[in-house]
């Protein structure tokens, strides 16, 4: 009971201090403080844009700004006088540095909302960005295990799973107790082989009615619509991989095959390679100095985690290994624009 109290305690201590960390970093910007921070420009990643909607909390509440929060970002950069560029652009703005800095927009997975939200506030600022797309997610044969996970937690009081000690039956009544669960299984799904264990997921899910593969479909845009989709001006698309699995846990034979080959997929659909791919996950844990090598020897231009920072020359050596700054679902406030573009918060975590 005390290691469980603990663990709810570390997570939300997190939460907190992040955001006093952003409020201070907010202050600092305001004040002038720290302006070298900001550096050249930052690329920001995004995943899903839509409307706020019952239930607004959630263990994937991290993943989803909306629309009108979108709408403020931008609106709060153009008055910091950043200028919006395309991913593809970034190198050669690395190379000249401008006295104003730059910012690029990325989301990941190719959520359907990306289409039906986010494309109308990007475009009315006249704002290019990039969607990275994993193949098995857009022909619908891959699924949202952490979307799947959600809905379980949402939809039942208490869920019968084995992570391997025996049948348990898991109390996920209130928030607390689904955040907790939601952080049990995610460590199931990745200290084991990540397909066995989504798939184990995904056998729990249908033993509750839910099926694993509607929820990609109802989610993720298909071929059709990426390929409509991409002819927009606005609009690049990206490679993801084809499972979206961590890639440093994968051989790197099969490493490399999920990056090519899902390369050539867009390139077939959509007659345009992409020069940029995103790590899944992208964190540290999930993507190494391996890919990133890995990510040049095939003619990736740019390289994206999930690992934060603001961008500088010196990232011209480390292109495929890139950082991005999330736009995070639990500090929608126009102060933490600011904090996030001002690059404090970052160079107070060095």
């Amino acid at each position: 009971m005390k290691d469980k109290a603990k663990a709810i305690w570390r997570r939300n201590g997190k939460r907190w201090l992040i955001g006093a960390g952003l409020e201070a970093s907010a202050l600092a910007a305001g004040a002038g403080l720290m302006s070298a921070a900001r550096g050249s420009g930052v690329i920001f990643t995004l995943h899903h844009v839509r409307p706020e909607t019952p239930p607004v909390a959630g263990p994937n509440r991290h993943l989803e700004i909306t629309p009108e929060f979108l709408d403020l970002a931008i609106t709060q950069l153009k008055a910091f006088g950043y200028d919006f560029i395309a991913l593809s652009d970034v190198p050669a703005r690395l190379q000249s540095p401008s006295a104003k800095p730059f910012a690029a927009f990325t989301l990941d997975d190719g959520y359907r909302n990306n289409a039906e939200h986010a494309l109308p506030v990007f475009a009315r600022h006249g704002v290019p960005f990039t969607v990275f797309i994993a193949q098995g997610l857009a022909e619908h044969r891959q699924p949202l295990w952490w979307e799947v996970l959600g809905r379980l937690l949402r939809e039942n009081d208490r869920l019968d799973f084995d992570f391997g000690d025996g049948p348990e039956t898991l109390d996920v009544r209130t928030p607390v107790q689904q955040l907790d669960t939601f952080f049990r299984f995610a460590g199931h799904v990745w200290s084991r082989e990540e397909t066995d264990a989504v798939g184990r997921l995904c056998d729990l899910a249908e033993r509750y009615g839910i099926d694993p593969l509607a929820i990609t479909r109802e989610l993720v845009m298909g071929p059709a619509e990426l390929k409509a989709f991409a002819a927009h001006p606005l609009v690049s698309l990206g490679a993801h991989t084809v499972t979206h699995r961590k890639l440093c846990r994968l051989p790197a034979e099969e490493a490399a095959g999920e990056m090519r080959e899902s390369a050539d997929w867009l390139a077939d659909l959509t007659g345009q390679r992409p020069l940029a791919i995103a790590y899944p996950y992208g964190s540290r844990d999930a993507v190494g100095p391996r890919e990133f090598q890995m990510a040049g020897d095939l003619g990736f231009v740019i390289g994206l985690t999930t690992q934060p920072g603001m961008l500088t020359k010196a990232d011209l050596s480390r292109l495929t290994a890139l950082p991005r700054v999330s736009l995070n679902g639990y500090y929608q406030k126009t102060r933490y624009v600011k904090a996030l573009a001002s690059g404090i918060p970052f160079a107070l975590r060095k």
